[in-house]
């Protein structure tokens, strides 16, 4: 476990007093922001729950787009500097290293979040909206984005450049994405199969309103866990090459 938090760390810490770290986060915020307050806090009289829920929609297309940006550096860089081979020499496993790359990611996700907690605060300005909904809506959020993370930090383990693991990892999450738009125009089997895969149709949508859906849950965790293993093989592989 210290390994694990080892790699975090120091991962962490050097993303964030970077410029490229720094252009990310603020660049993130900016967006959300600007959307929140163009779609969601419209001069139309609203229910406070509805504004609530376009948060969540938003800033969970947001982070899912800053997770992208965000582990493409994970191994890419490291390989792009040279500096791989300490990680490959080190008594470290892979499973540790995937492990500490994405405990970086979730560190950044969780900050980013908490920055955004502003924008639900200017709702309780003119409205009501219930902690739990707030809460719940988090969470589906972090989830979500973990799970994005997850596949960035796959896509960074089988690239040689950052570039690449950009376009690997930007290319799958946007196919979690569309899922939904490919499950109106096939017929079963696999139209439940591709609204089941939708990151924003019937995993993530039950969290925007305020309800713990834990089939959501368990899809983004198997998600998660699908792509941190793949990273693990994909590392292993590599060191035998």
């Amino acid at each position: 476990m210290s390994g694990i938090w080892l790699i975090a760390r120091r991962d962490f810490s050097a993303f964030i007093n970077t410029w490229w770290g720094c252009v990310i986060l603020s660049l993130t915020l900016l967006i959300d922001g600007v959307l929140f307050q163009a779609v969601a806090m419209t001069a139309t009289p609203r229910y406070s729950a509805d504004v609530l829920t376009d948060f969540f929609f938003l800033t969970g297309g947001v982070v899912l787009i800053a997770g992208v940006f965000t582990t493409m550096r994970s191994f890419a860089e490291e390989r792009q500097t040279g500096t791989m081979v300490l990680i490959e020499s080190s008594p470290l496993s892979e499973t540790q290293a995937v492990m500490g790359k994405y405990l970086s990611g979730l560190m950044f996700l969780a900050l980013l979040l908490g920055l955004t907690a502003y924008m639900p605060g200017m709702i309780f300005v003119n409205g009501k909206i219930s902690e739990q909904q707030i809460a719940v809506g988090y969470l589906g959020v972090f989830l979500m984005g973990a799970a994005g993370i997850a596949i960035g930090t796959w896509a960074s383990a089988i690239s040689r450049n950052q570039l690449l693991s950009l376009v690997i990892a930007a290319v799958i999450t946007v196919f979690f994405v569309l899922c939904w738009m490919l499950s109106r125009v096939l017929d079963p089997p696999f139209k439940g199969l591709f609204a089941y895969m939708a990151f924003f149709d019937k995993q993530f949508q039950p969290f925007q309103e305020g309800r713990i859906n834990t089939e959501g849950i368990v899809f983004f965790v198997s998600v998660s866990f699908a792509f941190l293993l793949l990273a693990t093989r994909s590392l292993i592989a590599r060191r035998w090459e």
